[in-house]
């Protein structure tokens, strides 16, 4: 039992790990990014993030830590390991610099893309890139992009594989969320990275290691942690876990979807995501 959900586990949090790859891998067949399309996008990503963080997440970790400590003590451990699972995140997002912090797709990496189509049909990939100013700039942002995004990546790894070794159709939840969330982190690597280096592979390469801090996070995580593992540290995990997808929800994709779409496009991208995962709960 122990070993299958250690493979199911390592199998979820690798999936979502590599959604980055897939991201990454967009920019060799999207032309051109419709700002709308993308701003309804990030709004399903947070309306799944955040209905899984609080119809289902923080609920389990309450009746969890409520069974083992009492109905009020298990809601204040609850709430404690839900506000320190934004911290932990918040804690990351400050010590980057916001210029150097590309979480999510930003407006520079859709205009490098949309702007160089062009540039893009004219130039094979085996064409040197170009020793100019502009190219280093861009190379230097995306592998800061994928640095940040694999750090970012690592506590989540944690969460995602220690639920699923514990409750496999959570973790297969968490899994879900985000793989959506990682597939625009894809994005904002490849996209600087390929128009430094014209190298699709290289871009799509970058993308997909920043992606494996993910399952590399759940296994290095369990090993130190294996043996704290226990109802009580369950409950915890989840609790934290749905913190950092509503801080992620909150602080990069809904504002995200806001700049690049109407505001009515990106809420009914969030209620769209939450009936999405409602059904879809019902269903299975």
């Amino acid at each position: 039992m122990f070993e299958g959900n250690f493979i199911k586990a390592l199998l979820l949090t690798l999936v979502a790990g590599l959604a980055t790859g897939v991201g990454g891998a967009i920019i060799m067949f999207v032309k051109r990014f419709s700002p709308k399309v993308l701003s309804a996008a990030l709004g399903f990503s947070a309306g799944v993030m955040i209905f899984i963080s609080l119809v289902e997440l923080f609920p389990e970790s309450r009746h969890s830590l409520s069974l083992l400590f009492g109905e009020r003590l298990g809601m204040l451990y609850t709430l404690l390991a839900f506000f320190g699972g934004m911290g932990v995140i918040a804690l990351i997002d400050h010590l980057v610099p916001s210029y150097e912090n590309p979480h999510e797709v930003n407006q520079l990496t859709i205009e490098v893309h949309n702007n160089a189509v062009g540039l893009e049909n004219s130039l094979p990939d085996s064409t040197a890139a170009p020793e100019n100013k502009e190219s280093k700039k861009l190379l230097r942002l995306g592998l800061l992009s994928s640095i940040v995004i694999a750090v970012h990546n690592f506590p989540e790894g944690l969460a995602t594989f220690v639920t699923a070794m514990e409750e496999p159709t959570l973790g297969l939840s968490i899994a879900f969320a985000i793989a959506l969330h990682n597939i625009p982190e894809g994005i904002a690597v490849a996209i600087p990275i390929y128009y430094a280096t014209k190298r699709r592979g290289k871009a799509v390469w970058n993308a997909t290691l920043s992606g494996l801090a993910e399952p590399l996070g759940g296994i290095v995580g369990f090993v130190l942690l294996s043996r704290l593992l226990s109802d009580s540290f369950l409950g915890i995990i989840l609790a934290s876990v749905a913190g950092i997808m509503v801080y992620i929800s909150l602080d990069e994709l809904l504002p995200t979807a806001e700049n690049y779409g109407a505001h009515h496009i990106a809420i009914i991208g969030v209620i769209t995501g939450m009936a999405f995962m409602g059904f879809g709960m019902m269903l299975f």
